[in-house]
């Protein structure tokens, strides 16, 4: 009855099936849901130089599940009563497959149930028990499977072979395989690949990467952490239409490899001299990831070629501020990446030519103040960051007039409350991270008019509830993180002036129950870290009840112990609970999960 109900749900329009190549936006997104439309993992310094993600959160505001959302829960529930499935529309199996995945209860029983489902995704990174016995399955899916993600998978070059036959697939991910060899890539050349990732694979070698060399779709190649490579990209030369490339911590690239990706290759010249217009390499890359690999200056030359590049990331490598002339005829770059190369000011003037940089990091270099002289022209630049540097107040004057900065990170520098009086016209400022700086409570006033900031790092010993005063004006904060700071019960009090809070940190072992209590309004945090706040009694977690939309909650070091657990029933939302030096024990926490937490995946004490 169920399965009927499902059909007519879908008849009316409860569920589409998604068109190949749109783009979707999902919520919540985790491993196990298609990951076409996923953020690339090779991007995550990309990532933390904007403001984090925004979660819109209705505060009290219960979401009723779907008909549809019903059928499929109740499916899952009493799956042993299905043989099959392959009698309903594919984008409801879909639908079954991908909430057994989530709900880690697929099995390799319940996977023979969609056998011929003409499932689209298979996303089972890192999902238990996925071997050789499973590929017969998902190769059953024919030509309607279009992505496939095995990682941590103990499946082996027979059961990749298997896929040979889905003629549709365009993403293959095989991470962290340690059973595939290069027989099994062999197997890879006979696909029609768009997206193929591969990371920390001993397969991967400069002979296995001849199976690539047909891949002649091929947009987005992800070999991170992949020891044998060097000398392999010479194979790869036919494949023009390569957008993405992460070789992250692979130490085995040098020079000649970017020789080889440019495109650079001895018979180049020859070609030329016959009058015959060609070009090989990747002509069409747009993103290249290759930090903390063995390039160095004279390596970065080669790379002057690719005009279409939009962002490199060089972050760990042997280079120094020479390379600038090589990245200055990039013309299209908009993200570059130089933290921890060991860069000084010697040099840095070539910055200053890099005028379409939208992201720039130079995080934990050696530069100065007279290194920010030569940014001032980048009016364009959105994020800057400038972690550990030794940068100080009159530095940030050369900042005045970047007026687009969104997001700027200037923890463990030599910042003080004086330089922040520069950066009072950054009006578009939405991410400022000023931890482990020397910024007072007195400072802080001058942030009073940056309304737009949605993300504030004050994670120094010596803000109080006074700096925290003076911050009410910023009513739109999301994140404020004040984990050192000394904040006590009185401060608290200002916390009702920032009623969007999705996360907040106060560690710094001033709080009392009582200052809980101007907490438990805030009804759309997220993540709460009251850690090292050792007077927090079980009063804390009644009070933190009713915070329902709490995914992450650290009480730790502080008087909570068992009998307050209770507590925590309603928060049915909570994947991260951290009770470390607390009066608990995990039984009972795995009790409280067992029964009313399920969504609780990680805690301690474990």
């Amino acid at each position: 009855m169920m399965m009927i109900s499902l059909f007519y749900v879908n008849q009316m329009g409860g569920v589409c099936s998604r068109k190949r190549g749109q783009q979707v936006v999902e919520d919540g997104m985790r491993r196990g849901v298609s990951g076409r439309y996923g953020k690339s993992g090779s991007s995550k310094w990309l990532v933390s130089s904007f403001s984090r993600p925004m979660v819109v959160h209705q505060p009290g505001v219960a979401v009723c599940p779907s008909l549809m959302e019903l059928c499929i829960n109740k499916i899952c529930e009493d799956i042993d009563q299905y043989s099959s499935f392959a009698m309903l529309p594919k984008d409801i199996s879909q639908q079954i497959f991908n909430k057994l995945v989530l709900s880690h209860l697929l099995t390799d029983v319940f996977l023979q149930k969609f056998r011929d489902c003409a499932l689209e995704d298979v996303w089972l990174g890192e999902c238990p028990g996925v071997q050789d016995s499973w590929m017969d399955i998902i190769s059953s899916q024919g030509t309607s499977l279009l992505s496939v993600d095995l990682s941590g998978s103990d499946v082996t070059d027979t059961g990749l072979g298997l896929l040979k036959e889905c003629s549709s697939l365009q993403t293959l991910t095989f991470n962290h395989c340690e059973n595939i060899s290069e027989i099994g890539l062999k197997h890879i050349s006979l696909m029609n690949l768009t997206s193929l990732s591969f990371k920390k694979s001993d397969a991967i070698t400069a002979e296995g990467m001849r199976a690539f060399s047909s891949l002649v779709y091929l947009e987005k190649l992800d070999l991170e952490r992949c020891s044998g490579i060097h000398g392999g990209f010479v194979h790869l030369k036919g494949l023009s239409k390569l957008e993405s490339l992460n070789i992250r911590c692979c130490k085995c690239i040098t020079d000649l490899d970017l020789k080889a990706i440019s495109g650079n290759f001895d018979n180049f010249v020859r070609l030329i001299e016959d009058c015959c217009f060609y070009t090989s390499g990747f002509n069409n890359l747009k993103e290249l990831q290759i930090s903390n690999s063995n390039i160095t200056d004279f390596g970065l030359s080669y790379l002057r070629g690719l005009r279409k590049l939009i962002m490199l990331n060089l972050e760990g490598c042997n280079v120094t501020a020479a390379c600038l002339d090589s990245i200055s005829a990039l013309v299209a770059l908009a993200y570059l990446n130089l933290g921890r190369c060991g860069l000084t000011d010697d040099g840095c003037d070539k910055f200053s030519g890099l005028k379409n940089l939208k992201v720039l990091s130079l995080a934990f270099n050696n530069i100065t103040d007279a290194c920010l002289a030569h940014l001032k022209g980048l009016t364009k630049l959105e994020s800057l960051n400038l972690d550990s540097c030794k940068i100080g107040d009159e530095g940030l004057a050369n900042l005045t007039g970047l007026s687009l900065l969104k997001s700027l990170e200037l923890s463990d520098t030599e910042v003080g409350s004086n330089g922040l009086r520069h950066l009072s016209g950054l009006t578009h400022l939405e991410t400022l991270n000023l931890s482990f700086t020397s910024v007072t409570d007195s400072g802080l006033k001058r942030l009073s008019g940056l309304t737009t900031l949605k993300s504030l790092n004050l994670d120094c010993r010596q803000i109080t509830d006074a700096g925290l005063l003076a911050l009410t004006s910023l009513t739109g904060l999301m994140h404020l993180d004040l984990f050192g700071a000394r904040i006590s019960d009185i401060g608290t009090n200002y916390l009702q002036c920032f009623k969007n809070l999705q996360s907040l940190e106060i560690c710094g072992g001033g709080l009392t129950d009582a200052g809980v209590k101007n907490i438990k309004d805030l009804a759309s945090l997220t993540l709460l870290n009251l850690s090292q706040n050792c007077n927090l009694t079980n009063k804390s977690l009644e009070l933190i009840s009713g915070l329902t939309g709490l995914v992450s909650l650290n009480v730790s070091n502080s008087h909570i112990s068992n009998d307050g657990l209770p507590y925590l029933e309603p928060l049915k939302n909570l994947r991260s609970l951290s009770l470390e030096s607390c009066r608990v024990t995990a039984s009972e926490i795995k009790k409280l999960q067992s029964t009313t937490l399920p969504n609780l995946v990680s805690f301690r004490p474990e």
